[in-house]
């Protein structure tokens, strides 16, 4: 079954979801709409124009968009915000006086203005009760603290990444994946923090989009450190280039040479080589101990 769905993005969290099409009205790119979520009715912004999308790809049930912002909401919208802004002076002012460790990183209103929230980092848990009840005496509505991650922080508050473009968890990643050092070891980078860590002090992202076909490269190819037979000599594997199917191989009085998958004639690998050759040396070890061991014993026999 396909349903009718718009992409929406949430101004202060920057999250994005899809949303059901249940009227005639059209939908553009950056228009504020009017949906419903599990909060209540809240206000968000067109980033994906209607389309029909399989439900296997989407999460259902579907909440509804309901109608086109208007300028009333806009207005609304924007007296929230400044509000908003004043409660986050207040409730950063309360946490120095508590002396909480939690560094606090944005806060926004409900759109029917019942709740208000409260986005912060922090490295443990933190015992807030005290101030949640002092923020609620002040502000007389329901207060929610939100803990966050550090990727989240940096999707929410901005910046610039290392590539010249805006974050990528800004412009389109919803939920982040995993990253680890294995891949950027695969893809050749240089493992060093300052160069393959993003604005969130974690790794980029980016190194996640082509991690798929790096791994499936790397199947075709020899293990650095191999040796390999080219039609230029045999050699020892220096470099890959799993992505464009050639490798790098140092050959003796020829230097490296640049050579295709296709053109390497026999792969013998050196850590198998290696290992036969530690499994003979215990075989002969062996032997020789098994040796030794008898001509002791024939040597006590005589003496007896």
């Amino acid at each position: 079954m396909e349903y009718k769905i718009v992409g929406v993005k949430f101004e202060v969290t920057q999250k994005r979801y899809f949303f059901e099409v249940i009227n005639e009205d059209k939908y553009k790119k950056k228009q504020k709409v009017i949906v419903d979520t599990v909060r209540g009715q809240e206000i968000g912004i067109v980033y994906s124009e209607e389309r029909m999308m399989d439900e296997s790809k989407l999460v259902l049930p579907l909440k509804p968009i309901i109608r086109v912002a208007s300028e009333k909401d806009i207005e609304k919208n924007e007296e929230l915000k400044l509000e908003a802004e004043k409660a986050f002076t207040i409730c950063k002012g309360k946490i120095f006086d508590h002396k909480l460790p939690m560094k606090l990183i944005t806060s926004e209103f409900t759109f029917d203005k019942s709740k208000l929230i409260f986005y912060f980092t922090a490295e443990g848990r933190v015992d807030f009760r005290k101030l949640v009840k002092e923020l609620a005496a002040i502000f007389r509505l329901r207060i929610e603290l939100r803990q966050i991650g550090v990727r989240d922080e940096a999707r929410i508050l901005g910046d610039i990444g290392v590539c010249g473009q805006k974050l990528c968890c800004q412009k389109f990643i919803n939920n982040f994946d995993s990253v680890s050092i294995k891949m950027a070891r695969e893809q050749g980078l240089i493992i060093n923090p300052a160069k393959i860590s993003g604005a969130c002090g974690r790794l980029l992202c980016c190194i996640k989009y082509e991690s798929k076909q790096y791994e499936d490269g790397l199947k075709l190819c020899p293990k650095i450190g191999s040796t390999v037979e080219t039609k230029e000599g045999r050699g020892e594997v220096v470099n890959l280039n799993p992505l464009n199917e050639y490798v790098y191989v140092k050959i003796p009085k020829k230097g490296v040479v640049k050579v295709k998958l296709k053109e390497l004639k026999k792969v013998e690998k050196v850590e198998k080589v290696e290992k036969v050759k530690k499994e003979v040396k215990k075989e002969v070890k062996k032997e020789v101990k098994k040796e030794v061991k008898k001509e002791i014993k024939k040597e006590i026999k005589k003496e007896k």
